[in-house]
């Protein structure tokens, strides 16, 4: 009995004191989104875009990218602050489908992480992104959550791959309405 005692208290003991002496890292998140279009970029704040998206106020260089957009400032506020309430065991069960994964593969060509040299390296980080979006969201998710749930320090936001995406799909609201309703749906029946 005493040894098993003893067996225990050293193992805990080992466990508390390893993470500090080891320097074990905690996880990263997004603290900054650059963009880029062809040899041109920039890069945005997470902080700064979290603060725009809720309270309106944006930094002298967000305000040049916004400009840049065309859009009206209320307008990308709305898309960034949309929620979409999906519960975490769904959307788990979607990245991680066939559907998930074709999905996934070809977002990670316009989002992907710094000197990712392989698809599936943003794809993993865009799975990961998306089940802790939804942690942080507490069952909802939206681009901040997205962005700030994204694995590394920096996301790379391709412009010139999303261009391409979107000279296929008529609208990004089609394409969100595709992916929201059409495989939830038979997800929620399995």
């Amino acid at each position: 009995m005493k040894f098993s005692k003893f067996l225990i208290f050293k193992t805990f003991f080992i466990l508390v004191i390893s993470s500090s002496i080891l320097n074990i890292p905690k996880a990263n998140t997004a603290e900054e989104i650059k963009i880029t279009y062809s040899i041109f970029s920039r890069t945005i704040k997470m902080k700064s875009l979290k603060i725009f998206a809720k309270e309106g106020k944006s930094t002298r260089k967000l305000k040049r990218i916004l400009k840049s957009t065309g859009s009206p400032n209320e307008e990308i506020r709305t898309v960034l602050n949309k929620d979409f309430e999906v519960p975490i065991t769904i959307a788990s069960k979607l990245v991680y489908s066939e559907i998930g994964d074709v999905f996934l593969t070809r977002l990670s060509s316009i989002i992907h992480p710094p000197r990712a040299t392989d698809e599936r390296t943003g794809m993993l980080a865009l799975r990961a992104s998306v089940i802790q979006g939804i942690n942080i969201g507490n069952g909802k998710i939206n681009l901040i959550n997205f962005f700030e749930g994204y694995p590394t320090k920096t996301v790379i936001l391709d412009v010139s791959a999303l261009s391409k995406v979107m000279n296929k799909v008529e609208s990004i609201s089609e394409l969100l309405t595709f992916f929201t309703n059409s495989p939830l749906e038979k997800i929620k029946t399995n």
